[in-house]
């Protein structure tokens, strides 16, 4: 059987779950505390960070642009990177935009204060890192919004890998009440449709000991 290893509220993890259930891969979850730094786990990803797929033959891919890559290129039926240059060019630069300038603005000060330093032991959240984290996701917010109004999906006519990263980072930031999605409607009306897809099911339902997400976070008209 195919696995995952991976922590709950991250949202690379979280990417990866999107897409193996887009591409309607069957696959286990293995939750894994990277902290304690397991000998076993740093065998097959000696960075020891998650995710890492194991796929059914034993292959050990880690890191989530790495297995999502991988899974487009081994399960091709429904690419999710774009079928031309420009599409791939386009696709890559706003998963890039998410899973860096995104996340090192946004998640890490609002999701790592809050939640990996507390899962970790790390101590209470930082004051600054909150209020930067704030006043970043509002400036996202708008931009993704303006993604949203300009084009069917965020990087052009067909969903995307874009669109499962910016929704995965968005699914953790909304499962600790972070977002006023009034400052972009039309970011609301995406990820509602984001929200609605079957894959998503799963990471709607995933709960956290000590934590409550707010009632709209399952609800799919919010």
């Amino acid at each position: 059987m195919r696995y995952l290893f991976h922590l709950p509220l991250s949202p690379y993890c979280r990417k990866v779950r999107l897409v193996l259930a887009e591409k309607r891969l069957p696959f286990e979850l293995r939750v894994e505390r990277t902290w304690e730094r397991r000998e076993e786990y740093l065998q097959i990803n000696p960075a020891g960070t998650v995710p890492t797929l194991v796929e059914d033959n034993g292959l050990a891919i880690p890191d989530s642009t790495v297995i999502c890559e991988y899974l487009d290129e081994a399960y091709p039926d429904n690419t999710l990177i774009g079928a031309t240059f420009g599409e791939r060019v386009e696709v890559r630069r706003l998963v890039a935009w998410f899973d860096g300038k995104f996340d090192a603005e946004v998640t890490r000060n609002l999701n790592g204060e809050k939640y990996i330093k507390r899962l970790a032991g790390r101590g209470h959240p930082d004051a600054t890192a909150l209020r930067i984290g704030y006043t970043s996701l509002r400036e996202h917010l708008l931009y993704l919004g303006w993604l949203a109004e300009t084009r069917k999906w965020l990087a052009g006519a067909s969903i995307s890998m874009a669109d499962f990263t910016a929704a995965a980072h968005l699914s953790v930031l909304d499962f600790q009440g972070d977002i006023d999605w009034a400052v972009s409607p039309a970011a609301r009306e995406w990820y509602a449709r984001m929200k609605s897809r079957p894959g998503f099911r799963a990471l709607l339902n995933d709960r956290v000991p000590g934590m409550t997400p707010p009632a709209h976070y399952a609800d799919l008209d919010f």
